[in-house]
């Protein structure tokens, strides 16, 4: 069974570790003890509530489209250089960047601190584990 620490856990969600702390209190997540004592989740739980999460913020307006990948964040630099710009957002725990036309940027009004969306549609996914997590 996969275990996570609250910070751990905190940061796999892209919260603070007293929303988790206040989460375990309120009976959302459960929390246990480690064998050295430490307040740990349940990795399987901890993944329910991503889900349950992903699923409140991804059901927006009346448009349906088959990409599942967005990712709310704020827009973190822009640079336009010609016809192209490069855009970074930072999505809770995770940097994504765009590159797209220096048009699409502009007519977007994409500024540092702004609010973007980055829909992805891959058809290749890399995984990775570390190498202890195997049971």
């Amino acid at each position: 069974m996969t275990q996570f620490r609250i910070s751990e856990a905190a940061g796999l969600l892209g919260v603070s570790d007293d929303t988790v702390r206040r989460w375990c209190a309120d009976g959302i997540l459960s929390v246990s003890r480690d064998e050295s004592g430490r307040q740990v989740v349940d990795g399987a739980e901890l993944a329910a509530h991503a889900k349950v999460m992903a699923t409140e913020v991804s059901d927006v307006g009346d448009v349906r489209r088959s990409a599942r990948n967005r990712f709310t964040g704020l827009v973190t630099k822009v640079e336009i250089d010609g016809l192209m710009a490069q855009v970074e957002l930072q999505c809770g725990p995770n940097r994504v960047v765009s590159l797209m036309s220096s048009e699409a940027a502009r007519e977007m009004r994409l500024d540092v601190g702004s609010k973007a969306v980055a829909v992805i549609k891959a058809t290749m996914v890399i995984l990775e584990t570390d190498k202890e997590s195997r049971p």
